[in-house]
């Protein structure tokens, strides 16, 4: 699955796996390109828990997020 990204800055981003059966959805921040690297922030199994968890660890809301286009993987 593609991931998805926020529409001001491009550094949060929430990345989909589906295992065994389930999805998991992983919110993580992405540093500023000279500086490398990433901060997994949660992973959650639902929108909904996903919601909660963008709500209190990060200034952006499901909305603000958009895929990525094929070929731009993080």
């Amino acid at each position: 699955m593609r991931d998805w990204v926020c529409v001001c800055c491009g550094r949060w981003q929430v990345s989909i796996e589906r295992i065994g059966g389930r999805y998991l959805y992983r919110l993580g921040y992405r540093y500023r390109r000279e500086v490398g690297g990433m901060d997994v922030l949660g992973e959650v199994g639902s929108v909904a828990a996903l919601e909660r968890l963008l709500l209190t660890r990060t200034p952006v809301t499901l909305a603000d997020l958009r895929e990525l286009p094929a070929g731009h993987g993080a």
